[in-house]
């Protein structure tokens, strides 16, 4: 049998590798929701006792007007949602097109060991500070403000409502500010999907 080549414009079946498994076969509403656009944002977060946290987040969205809200979708055994049900105080930093990948990778990672699954126990009881190398200061509520942040604003916790695998944390912008001009990062440019 001879060589085989792909149609112009088109690749074969046959010249695709053959992979382990089957791959991935969405079904049309995750295909769909896949299509939403989400910012990049660091939620920063402080417990009772003080600690500090940041996690990515891409499921933020103003509310209302009067009063200004704002929803926060946090996975339910996040350790930043321990810690708004704590201190009912949040901070949103807006990560900068130009180089908030930087920031998203280094806080992408869950901060506690123990929720990524197949972790021995040593690495499991592990908390990893994300914070750690990355210019910040604290606001008056006592979260953190990313120094290289687009913008930011502040929270006061008002209702939370559990949402499937997610609870919604309702924040009343409190402060905030814009620290540079540009645009703010979107999930699509990169590369990641956090949606379906």
């Amino acid at each position: 049998m001879g060589e085989t080549r792909p149609t112009e414009g088109l690749v074969s079946d046959q010249n695709l590798p053959i992979l382990p498994g089957r791959p991935k076969e969405l079904e049309g509403p995750e295909k769909a929701m896949l299509k939403l656009s989400y910012g990049v944002h660091v939620i920063g977060s402080r417990s009772a006792a003080g600690e500090l946290n940041a996690m990515l987040a891409d499921w933020v969205m103003q509310v209302s007007f009067t009063p200004r809200l704002v929803a926060v979708a946090i996975e339910n055994d996040a350790r930043t949602l321990r810690f708004a049900r704590e201190t009912r105080v949040l901070s949103v930093n807006l990560l900068h097109e130009k180089d908030g990948k930087e920031i998203a990778r280094h806080v992408v990672m869950p901060a506690e060991g123990k929720k990524i699954k197949g972790r021995s126990d040593e690495a499991a009881a592990v908390v990893h500070d994300k914070l750690a190398g990355i210019p910040f200061g604290l606001h008056d509520n006592g979260c953190p403000v990313l120094d290289a942040a687009l913008g930011w604003f502040t929270c006061d916790v008002e209702e939370l409502h559990v949402a499937g695998d997610h609870t919604l944390v309702i924040g009343r912008v409190t402060d905030g500010d814009v620290l540079r001009p540009g645009e703010m990062l979107i999930e699509r440019e990169l590369g990641w999907e956090y949606a379906g």
